[in-house]
């Protein structure tokens, strides 16, 4: 997906968020992803292009039916909905 953006950091899975430009609790959980230093990629919904929306809110609500925001993935397996600082430190620090 060509609307998804990139932060370098430490390895320490698959990490994708899904968010909104303008969401407060999605600003959150990016600085904590780049506090904790880690590499992430994510998708802020509401600046994807139109012919590519519906694909990205597809794959949202494959993880999260109720397309809340934000929305975090780790390695495919795990999701993480809301600014959850305690959970999202509990997986990212092992």
């Amino acid at each position: 997906m060509s609307a998804t953006k990139h932060v370098s950091g430490a390895d320490k899975g698959k990490l994708l968020l899904f968010a909104l430009s303008t969401c407060i609790w999605c600003k959150k959980t990016k600085k904590l992803l780049e506090a904790l230093g880690v590499d992430y990629y994510y998708i802020d919904v509401d600046l994807v292009p139109h012919d590519e929306r519906d694909e990205v809110v597809a794959e949202l609500k494959s993880w999260n039916p109720q397309s809340s925001f934000p929305t975090l993935v780790i390695n495919n397996q795990k999701t993480i909905i809301g600014f959850n600082e305690p959970q999202i430190r509990t997986e990212l620090e092992k």
